[in-house]
């Protein structure tokens, strides 16, 4: 309560006129304050949208080979119905299926979200994926002497229904075929792309926050400024400060709605940080910083002496 009312004490003996250039100071301290917010969402997030469209992608890759996985597993059953494994093999579709799901892992694994553990999921899926080919090779090769069960490790190996955990029921990871093996990437994934997209200049809390601070600053200076302009020196604010305000106001909230919407739909090419955007926004910053030098000029200039 004493250091509140010192600071109070000290505000009244000070001349409007230093307090208004302490105001003016802050204005212009707010308006950058903002151009760097600006610069920053622009350039850093940008960058992580685009880290989240690579997650988003290798998510999607992990889907399509799920999908493949499944063609596997039905060109492996068509083989083994036609009782002629010797003589057609697995098939083309076996083949075809089992190198587009290795080119999507291998595709997939470049985005990964996930650290160590999503690198290792990716090698122990190739693995089985390995050894479902090479069971398959197998199945043919020694077709005339198991026809009953040929295809039945190979098919496993693909379609094996992972254990459950008998407190919760839930899969075990790391325990199914392939199928179910690609089921535990794809979570592992997703749970790290919606980690990127909680975190940084994706988070909207932080985003609004950050992007706003500088407005709640320049709102109360702006109120001191029009306090101080009525009791001291019985005029009005004007016009150039609230529309110093209203410039400042709409580029942050455009800066924040265009990286929200960016991240939204992870855009290739985040319109916040086009070229064009960026120079009319930091345009406009100029401009109203422009506008606060001249808002407070008239009382400043009333106030100048020439030095003795």
């Amino acid at each position: 309560m004493r250091a509140t009312a010192r600071a109070h004490a000290v505000l009244r003996a000070l001349h409007p006129v230093v307090v208004l250039r302490w105001t003016r100071a802050g204005m212009l301290a707010m308006v950058c304050a903002v151009a760097v917010v600006y610069i920053l969402v622009a350039t850093d997030g940008t960058r992580e949208i685009t880290d989240a469209r690579r997650v988003d992608a290798a998510v999607h890759d992990i889907r399509a080979a799920r999908v493949a996985a499944q063609s596997a597993n039905g060109s492996l059953d068509t083989a083994a119905r036609t009782g002629q494994l010797q003589i057609i093999g697995t098939g083309t579709g076996f083949t075809n299926a089992t190198a587009r799901i290795s080119t999507l892992l291998t595709s997939a694994a470049e985005g990964n979200a996930a650290g160590a553990a999503g690198l290792a999921q990716f090698q122990f899926v190739q693995g089985q994926l390995t050894d479902c080919v090479q069971q398959a090779a197998a199945a043919v090769r020694d077709y005339p002497g198991n026809r009953a069960y040929a295809m039945d490790a190979a098919r496993a190996t693909l379609e094996a229904k992972p254990m459950r955990d008998p407190d919760t029921d839930e899969p075990i990871p790391g325990t199914g075929g392939v199928l179910a093996s690609l089921n535990d990437l794809e979570r592992l994934q997703q749970s790290g792309l919606d980690e990127q997209r909680d975190e940084g200049w994706l988070d909207p809390v932080q985003l609004w926050v950050l992007t706003c601070a500088p407005l709640f600053v320049m709102l109360a200076l702006t109120l001191l400024t029009a306090v101080i302009l009525f009791r001291h020196f019985h005029r009005h604010i004007g016009r150039l400060l609230p529309a110093a305000l209203a410039v400042t106001t709409a580029v942050t909230l455009a800066c924040a709605f265009l990286t929200g919407w960016d991240e939204g739909r992870l855009a290739a090419h985040p319109t916040a940080g086009a070229p064009l955007v960026m120079a009319f926004t930091l345009l406009a910053l100029t401009g109203s910083g422009v506008l606060v030098h001249f808002a407070y000029r008239p009382r400043l200039a009333e106030y100048r002496f020439p030095r003795s």
